[in-house]
């Protein structure tokens, strides 16, 4: 069975919970016909995010890797393409650090591709009746800065010679989210956490 490590990050920006965090704590040790999950939490802090999720790649040592992140204001699943080599914050970090411009790696190449079947995911998503997209822009936050991370050192080995697969889907704000913001998007926990599963197993079976 293919081990998957899922992760979510926590509250940010004031908010008391993270869309991400409540969907994929549910999910931690859940076997599907394809996978077997284990689920981490991920700081909403630039560098200390990347070290935890490359922590937790060692602990786990998984074959496949799905980040989430909430976008609030997103309608849809999103299924990002790309994390870019930059981090520019709108709003600071869990650790009040607010970064403007700033490369993640300046040795770094200016991008990297996920290397889920990203548009497998987004039409087995649709299949079953949620809202899903193709996106090709993570932002420039945390979220942006952890993709860019996994896909860095799955150009590394051992993960390279091992063929680990990895992304990042970013979701919409949870209802009582919505409901603080203006009435922004959103999506039920429910519907999202199916999304994810679909996701993992499309991944799996690629």
């Amino acid at each position: 069975m293919t081990k998957v490590l899922v992760t979510g990050f926590d509250p940010f920006d004031n908010e008391p919970v993270n869309a991400a965090w409540e969907v994929v704590r549910e999910l931690d040790g859940v076997q599907t016909n394809a996978a077997e999950i284990v689920v981490r939490q991920i700081p909403t802090v630039f560098g200390d995010s990347i070290s935890r999720l490359y922590q937790a790649m060692d602990d786990v040592q998984p074959d496949v890797i799905v980040c989430v992140g909430q976008a609030g204001g997103r309608s849809a699943v999103s299924v990002e393409r790309i994390g870019v080599n930059m981090s520019d914050a709108r709003i600071p970090d869990n650790n009040g650090v607010s970064l403007v411009e700033a490369p993640i790696d300046t040795d770094g190449a200016d991008g990297y591709f996920s290397s889920l079947p990203v548009r497998s995911i987004v039409e087995a998503i649709r299949g079953a009746g949620i809202p899903a997209e193709e996106s090709w822009s993570a932002g420039t936050y945390v979220c942006n800065h952890l993709l860019y991370g996994l896909m860095r050192r799955l150009k590394q080995s051992p993960w390279a010679e091992r063929g680990v697969t990895g992304g990042f889907i970013h979701i919409p704000f949870l209802p009582e989210q919505a409901a603080r913001n203006k009435n922004a998007p959103s999506l039920s926990a429910e519907l999202v956490r199916k999304a994810v599963l679909i996701a993992v197993d499309t991944a799996c079976l690629k």
